[in-house]
């Protein structure tokens, strides 16, 4: 870190930073800047780099605590003697390891690094940033100023960009607030431009994001289990609102056979897949221990099907219907004696989750539809409402660092690494849903009715549908993938262009509906067709009765998980 140079030339340094003052130089994140507040906690503000304590006087000055690090023993001095009218804790302390301020067990509102991401260097910087990471405070800001432009006075410039910060900010978890553009240098040297990035790690006011980042990012992991139940629950809450069974005592009940429904889709394309005549990406440390719900009599007699293909509402027979329920028993035993008893808070024994077995002991179907009532045969999922209240509303940013953090796992076990396999093929086989698959169903729905002398028109606008059309989702797949029968809906293209990943406007909706519905009713019409279609909707919409069979309804809560989508991921209207 070049701590010689700072320390044999401290005096000009010091004067030179004193002759700035902290607004000016630190404007660009001005709405960011600690405010105390009289009857809070003071912010507390960590400053590394802190020089000849010019900021860590302003953020004591404004009410905050604060803890400034220099390295540079005479800066250090300086520093001091600059502050010593405010309670500044000053720490010999350097980056990467910030040893002795990891050793305060102090948590901080405020982390920053002024002019100083530029003197480490690339190798140290993944750990570095990971240790600024761990010491936030839940809704903790970490602000790096970027210097770009080398120095004339020996010191050297490693290199920066805001890219590699985000890149960072994305594997440990921490939200982007602000990326500023390039401003020119205060102390108008031409060759200087700077850059401020600020970022934040969320918080929803109850822990439960806290503890949901520390299972993505700092939890031990021998396999992928803990990140594979994690993206369950958060797909089941973004999804399927209507699949909570009991909402009682600050507790949410699941139909557990979802849970393992959802577990098994998602590690389908994953294990299923073959490369260069290998099957499946490895999933665990041990290349010698297998998974335990892949067993001979129940998942390897599925493998003609695909992901997309084991879905709520599908009908399964025979051979079919016996292998999915041993595999969804299979991997419920799996899950319990894995992440749920291995993902707790604190003692080993508070557990995040429980596992209620059911109360009558289920019988092999020969026959069975995939819905609410088959769900719910394999007992209850139980988690704390604020966790999942917490999985629902940040579903869309908890889902990605899941994904990643899953890719990174499997990346660093040895016969994926020995297989040389492609990133894009991790994250092919971590999809969740096949845009096209079910799209490709219903337009042979329109090409049967067409053939029927049935004339189709566009949802939208009552526009009959010419030979080239677009079957849209109602709700954008780009923001919430799903390929239910009640979200897909014909359209023409210039409308559906137009539409492009928007929600449509209430009005738009409303004068919609009878076109809705008469799709509805036409497309869907057999009972095996209605079984499925009303099983998808009961389960993603929300306040539907189980037993649903009425159009009107669907629409209505249609209409509801538009609102909420809305709200939720910040979708612009059609």
């Amino acid at each position: 870190m070049q701590n010689s140079f700072y320390h044999n030339n401290a005096s000009r340094l010091a004067s030179d930073y004193q002759k700035l003052v902290f607004e000016n130089v630190h404007a660009s994140w001005k709405r960011f800047w600690p405010v105390a507040e009289d009857t809070a906690k003071p912010p507390c503000v960590l400053d590394v780099g802190a020089g000849s304590g010019r900021d860590a006087l302003w953020f004591a000055e404004n009410g905050c605590e604060v803890y400034a690090v220099e390295p540079a023993e005479a800066l250090r001095g300086i520093g001091k003697r600059h502050t010593q009218a405010k309670e500044v804790v000053w720490l010999d302390d350097s980056l990467p390891e910030l040893k002795k301020v990891i050793s305060l067990g102090i948590r901080f509102d405020y982390i920053l690094l002024s002019a100083v991401w530029m003197h480490i260097p690339p190798s140290e910087r993944e750990r570095t940033f990971r240790k600024l990471s761990n010491l936030l405070a839940p809704n903790g800001k970490l602000i790096i100023t970027l210097r770009h432009g080398d120095f004339d006075d020996g010191r050297k410039n490693h290199g920066v960009s805001a890219e590699e910060i985000e890149q960072f900010a994305k594997e440990r978890a921490l939200h982007v607030c602000l990326k500023t553009e390039l401003s020119s240098d205060a102390m108008g040297r031409s060759s200087v431009q700077w850059q401020t990035v600020v970022l934040n790690l969320p918080d929803d006011g109850s822990g439960d994001l806290t503890k949901v980042r520390h299972i993505i990012v700092n939890d031990s992991k021998s396999a992928t289990y803990k990140l594979a139940l994690l993206r369950t629950l958060v797909r089941i809450a973004d999804a399927h609102p209507g699949a909570v069974l009991d909402r009682t005592d600050g507790k949410v009940a699941l139909p557990q056979g979802l849970v393992a429904l959802y577990w098994i889709r998602q590690f389908k394309r994953l294990i299923d897949i073959e490369i260069d005549g290998i099957q499946g990406i490895q999933q665990n440390s041990n290349t010698s221990k297998g998974l335990g719900f892949v067993k001979e009599d129940g998942w390897h007699k599925l493998r003609h099907l695909s992901a997309d293909d084991l879905a709520v509402g599908a009908l399964f027979t025979g051979e079919d219907a016996k292998a999915l329920q041993k595999t969804l028993s299979a991997t419920l035993a799996t899950i319990k004696s894995g992440p749920v008893k291995f993902i707790y808070q604190g003692p080993k024994d508070n557990h995040l989750f429980e596992m209620v077995a059911p109360t009558q002991k289920r019988k092999l179907l020969s026959s069975l539809f995939i819905d609410s009532e088959f769900l719910a045969s394999f007992g209850t999922f139980v988690l704390d409402e604020s966790l999942w209240d917490c999985l629902r509303l940040y579903s869309s940013w908890i889902e990605p660092l899941v994904v990643n953090q899953w890719v990174t796992e499997m990346k660093r076990f040895e016969n994926n690494r020995l297989r040389n396999i492609n990133l894009q093929t991790y994250y092919d086989c971590l999809i969740w849903v096949d845009k096209d698959h079910d799209t490709r169903e219903v337009r042979k729905k329109v090409d049967a009715l067409r053939q029927c002398g049935t004339e189709i028109q566009s949802v939208w606008s009552g526009t009959k549908l010419r030979e080239q059309y677009h079957v849209d989702h109602c709700l954008p797949f780009a923001y919430w993938p799903n390929n239910d029968r009640w979200n897909l809906l014909p359209t023409t293209t210039a409308e559906n262009l137009n539409k492009k990943d928007r929600v449509p406007k209430s009005k738009r909706l409303s004068s919609s509906k009878d076109r809705i519905l008469d799709w509805w009713q036409a497309a869907w019409q057999t009972e095996q067709e209605q079984t499925r279609f009303f099983d998808e909707a009961v389960l993603s919409l929300p306040n539907l009765p189980p037993q649903c069979r009425n159009f009107e309804d669907v629409f209505e809560a249609m209409g509801l998980q538009i609102k909420g989508v809305k709200s939720r991921l910040l979708v612009g209207e059609w």
